[in-house]
């Protein structure tokens, strides 16, 4: 699980009790503190004057990051490297995109919620990769006033591109997950 920007690995920690039972469910905390509490996996600067702005280089840190991390639980808590799950909220979901689409061979399924996919964040030459056993589940909140709708309605149509299957839902809610979008994500990964 890989939260979003500002907040921490309690975040999504409190669907564990909700997922199936199959899963070895571990919550990551970013690398970057902020001040005066929170965490980012990459800084934004809000106040850059042409919008947000991502911290591409960290960004793509952290990606490489999570790529270490994943062979460490695998070690540490024996879990199976061929059935991994990245579940991500907003900031969490771009990174879980970028591992995934960069290093394929080490995600099955990803589950990206309120967040979209950066380009500027993938492996030169990714899409020469083989995605045959990657799916994914998306979804954002339609009137989401933090990221934009529009962003990640181009979710879909780049992954079909590249042959992956993926899932897309919109719900009427800002950026949070509504109760019908959690119910639609467990029934989709309990068929994974």
């Amino acid at each position: 699980m890989l939260h979003g920007f500002g907040s921490d690995e309690n975040d999504l920690f409190s669907f564990a009790d909700e997922l199936p039972e199959k899963y070895t469910i571990v919550s990551l905390r970013a690398p970057i503190q902020m001040q005066p509490y929170g965490n980012a996996w990459y800084n934004i600067y809000f106040d850059n004057s042409e919008g947000k702005f991502s911290d591409t280089e960290q960004a793509i840190k952290s990606r490489d990051l999570l790529k270490e991390i994943l062979g460490e639980i695998h070690n540490h808590y024996n879990t199976d490297p061929n059935n991994v799950t990245l579940l991500g909220f907003s900031q969490g979901t771009i990174l879980s995109f970028a591992v995934a689409l960069s290093y394929p061979k080490l995600v099955r399924n990803v589950i990206g919620l309120s967040g979209y996919i950066n380009e500027d964040l993938l492996k030169e030459g990714y899409r020469n990769h083989d995605f045959s056993r990657l799916k994914v589940y998306s979804s954002h909140g339609s009137v989401d006033q933090v990221i934009p709708v529009d962003w990640a309605r181009k979710t879909k149509p780049l992954l079909e591109k590249l042959n992956i299957d993926c899932s897309y839902s919109e719900f009427p809610v800002g950026h949070g997950v509504a109760p019908q979008n959690f119910q639609e994500l467990k029934d989709w990964l309990e068929k994974w």
